[in-house]
């Protein structure tokens, strides 16, 4: 087929789309082809009903003669309107009006009678008709007339209807916003706080199912973390994931994670964003959904997922409202996260493994069954210093490997006994990675390399985004593979207030300066290390490297004396 034959059919089925289509269902010959010549060669009534979009146009009739088939057709074919005899071969009187009523749902009906069905008439008004046309009094006129104000009187119900329905939303999710507030005021742990949203959006008899899913740090899958309502194992069945590149990845839940707005699936039947969870969700009576991330700043804490039994229940104004629920959630995570951060000395670490880093070393701790551990390291202007020490080597093997090590400028043993070195070395190749860590917010705790292998430890504080930070470390190396992630108590954690001086007083210059003097002796007796020495390996001048020691051990020592 053609590009031009491809266009050609696309032009015809829209236009197919746009014909008024009429059904009519009489099973008299005569009364039928009158309706039909009637209706055959009028282009006013299309016009009437599709202002400007509907010109030249004549609508497109079928004819059904049993109840039974007019069923089928409003149930397979998009009817605008049906023109209904009511004594058909299997159905006669309101019957007929009341099965088709039910069947139409929104379609307006036209009840076609006979001269002395007047009163009938009237009451297939008061039972769901539009209008009523006796047989004998029709004109082209009047039937143009009549089906043209029964379609627009079913429209404007139809808006009116919809306009209620927004309302009641509206209102619902205010009250249920109100509710989750209320929750934030008095719950105390993040987990209570999910489960109450929850329970609370479950409680709603427009949801039928709520949940509240976090990203696993280490493989952008969404787990769930709380939820109520009907699941019947809907999340044992069910794989999202936040990644774009994965299909679990492109529905809704992910989309909202990483675009941060509300996702909306107005009916799941036939959406293929929604295809791989289309089956699970049909047969649990899920018909809508809607997607809300939970996010502050640049923390992601996750995903609230609702769930409705009835086709577009998140559309319109009511995403607005989500969206400032989700928010709410947010800021009272961050809150409580914030709070157990000033009460509790527990922080997040999150440890890796690196491939192709002091490849010397690795092979080293292999051969000689080895313990290499970095303790401290300190950020200068271009290089990083490592401070740590080597455990079942001697010195010359240890020497031996640094020299082989590439990436590694010097090493400095500080202390050497029979079993453990101390030393210091310089590592120019590592700056860019702890940088990246340190400017989101983390450190790295500790590095060790055994048994042939090379792990760091970030440490964050409870609360901070720590897929970004996973990102943010595989964009730096491709190497590098995430293992676990735990929370732990702060081990230098002090009531003198030094932590948050060294933290929230010294500049970087002066924090290095203290820190590299320190862990390289300079204040051990005899010192290990001299000013001119840690001057030299922070690529300043010794005057310099006093001047921001003094200034730092000043704001040090005032936090533990008082000013």
């Amino acid at each position: 087929m053609s590009e031009t034959d491809t266009q050609t059919e696309s032009e015809q089925s829209a236009e197919t789309a746009d014909e008024l289509r009429i059904l009519l269902i009489e099973d008299n010959p005569g009364d039928a082809r009158l309706i039909q010549e009637m209706l055959r060669d009028t282009e006013e009534l299309a016009q009437r009903v599709s202002p400007g979009e509907a010109t030249g146009q004549t609508p497109e009739i079928s004819r059904e003669t049993r109840l039974e088939d007019g069923l089928e057709a409003i149930e397979s074919d998009g009817t605008d309107i049906v023109l209904l005899d009511l004594n058909l071969p299997d159905s006669e009187g309101l019957t007929t009006l009341e099965t088709v009523y039910a069947e139409a749902g929104e379609t307006p009906i036209v009840v076609l009678t006979g001269v002395r069905d007047q009163q009938v008439g009237v009451q297939a008004i008061q039972r769901g008709a539009q209008d009523f046309l006796v047989k004998d009094e029709v004109t082209s006129e009047l039937l143009v007339r009549t089906i043209h104000h029964a379609i627009e009187r079913a429209r404007q119900e139809r808006e009116r209807r919809q306009q209620r329905e927004q309302l009641e939303a509206l209102n619902r999710l205010n009250r249920i916003g109100h509710d989750i507030t209320h929750a934030v005021i008095t719950t105390e742990t993040r987990a209570e706080l999910e489960q109450q949203v929850c329970d609370r959006l479950a409680e709603s008899d427009a949801y039928r199912f709520a949940w509240i899913g976090g990203v696993n740090p280490g493989s952008d899958r969404v787990v769930p973390k709380a939820a109520a309502g009907v699941e019947d194992g809907y999340l044992d069945e069910i794989d999202i994931s936040a990644d774009e590149d994965d299909e679990s990845g492109r529905g809704p839940a992910g989309t909202a994670i990483r675009a941060g707005r509300v996702q909306v699936v107005s009916d799941v039947r036939g959406n293929s964003d929604f295809e791989p969870w289309q089956e699970a969700a049909r047969a649990r009576g899920y018909r809508s959904s809607a997607a809300i991330p939970i996010v502050h700043e640049d923390l992601v804490y996750g995903v609230l997922n609702i769930y409705s039994s009835s086709p577009r229940a998140f559309d319109g104004p009511e995403t607005s409202v989500l969206a400032r629920i989700g928010d709410v959630i947010a800021h009272a995570i961050t809150a409580i996260e914030r709070k157990d951060a000033l009460v509790s000395d527990a922080v997040v670490e999150l440890e890796f493994r690196v491939e192709s880093m002091a490849e010397e070393l690795v092979e080293l701790s292999a051969s000689e069954s080895c313990t290499i551990e970095f303790e401290q390291l300190v950020s200068g202007d271009e290089s990083l210093l490592a401070y740590g020490s080597a455990h079942g080597v001697s010195q010359e093997a240890f020497s031996d490997a640094i020299d082989e090590t590439g990436g590694i400028d010097d090493v400095r043993f500080l202390s050497v006994r029979r079993d453990e070195l101390e030393f210091e070395l310089v590592a120019p190749a590592a700056v860019s990675l702890f940088e990246t860590i340190a400017t989101h917010g983390g450190r790295v705790a500790s590095a060790t390399i055994t048994d042939g292998e090379f792990r760091f430890v970030v440490e964050l504080p409870r609360g901070r985004d720590t897929r970004r930070i996973i990102e943010l470390i595989r964009s730096q190396r491709d190497d590098v593979t995430y293992l676990a992630q735990r929370t732990t108590e702060r081990s230098d954690r002090s009531d003198s207030g030094s932590t948050s001086v060294l933290e929230d007083e010294l500049t970087d210059k002066q924090r290095a300066a203290l820190e590299t003097a320190y862990f390289a002796g300079y204040f051990d007796w005899p010192r290990g290390s001299t000013g001119e020495e840690i001057a030299e390996r922070l690529g300043i001048a010794p005057a310099t490297f006093n001047q921001h020691l003094r200034t730092a051990e000043r704001k040090f020592f005032n936090s533990v004396f008082g000013e």
